[in-house]
């Protein structure tokens, strides 16, 4: 048996692998689900809003037999991936006329968390149809904003669980491995922005992205117990040349290597994009080191 083993940043010891083994000895009735969740119990393994940590308990445990160091029950039925086979947002007619003019004509802003909301399907439509990459359902800690003047939609914003690794980032903020890894749930990541097409009103993009800086860390500590004091992004250089996120006074930290998530060539696989950070108050350091 080895003496630690790593899964997904954490190391799961000698030890908790042999309570693995007797725990899964001493209940055969247990399903894989039923097991994960009583394991997560057993190591107070939650996340900061008090939800189970269960798939991420049942992936270790898998990997964990898959490499010969526990046996699993037999799988009792197969569970389908809902996410895998969900269909794609249904079209939605929206709101299209134009919006044109100087900002400060625009009125106040509207904006509208929309997760779990009868508006979320508007959102993710919205999404499928008008941004370049399309919709795409988020994995982890996520939030959801349509913006609204004058009662119709003119904008959207995703923000997900930030990326594991990105070396720029993670020079400026000067934390180590450990660190990181015990505070990556601290951060929040920028995963989709969209104007509407037929919107047209010069500095938008940025006051929106001002709003957002608010927003965000106070909706992240309502739905997930836990605040944010970073945020970031990507843009492809080859589209855009990040100047709402400029004007709103983000950080441009450089480039990325192109090499995507653990690659194992070490080789360029993907398009390079350019990474912007936004520090949440002037602690950032000290709070996502501690």
């Amino acid at each position: 048996m080895p003496e630690e083993y790593r899964y997904r940043g954490r190391i799961i010891s000698s030890a908790e692998i042999a309570f693995l083994h007797e725990f899964i000895a001493d209940h055969p009735e247990l399903s894989r689900c039923a097991l994960s969740r009583q394991v997560c119990e057993a190591w107070q393994w939650k996340q900061a809003n008090g939800a189970l940590r269960e798939m991420v308990c049942r992936g270790l445990m898998l990997a964990l037999e898959r490499a010969g160091h526990i046996e699993l029950p037999p799988v009792r039925f197969k569970v389908r991936n809902h996410l895998a086979e969900r269909p794609r947002p249904e079209p939605v007619v929206p709101d299209n006329r134009p919006v044109r003019g100087p900002l400060c004509e625009l009125g106040p802003l509207d904006f509208q968390p929309v997760r779990r909301t009868s508006n979320e399907a508007l959102f993710n439509s919205l999404m499928e149809q008008y941004h370049y990459l399309g919709y795409e359902q988020p994995v982890g800690e996520h939030v959801k904003y349509l913006v609204h003047a004058r009662g119709q939609a003119i904008a959207c914003l995703a923000w997900s669980s930030a990326p594991r690794h990105l070396a720029n980032r993670d020079r400026f903020i000067g934390w180590n491995m450990k660190t990181r890894k015990r505070n990556l749930h601290l951060l929040a990541y920028n995963t989709r922005f969209l104007i509407l097409p037929w919107v047209q009103v010069p500095h938008l993009a940025s006051h929106i992205l001002g709003h957002m800086a608010k927003l965000v860390p106070q909706e992240w500590q309502k739905v997930y117990a836990h605040p944010v004091y970073w945020l970031e992004t990507f843009i492809d250089p080859g589209r855009f040349k990040g100047t709402c996120y400029r004007a709103a006074n983000w950080i441009a930290l450089g480039s990325t290597t192109g090499r995507g998530h653990n690659a194992p060539t070490k080789k360029r696989a993907q398009p390079v994009k350019e990474l912007f950070g936004y520090p949440l108050c002037a602690r950032f350091r000290e709070l996502l080191s501690q």
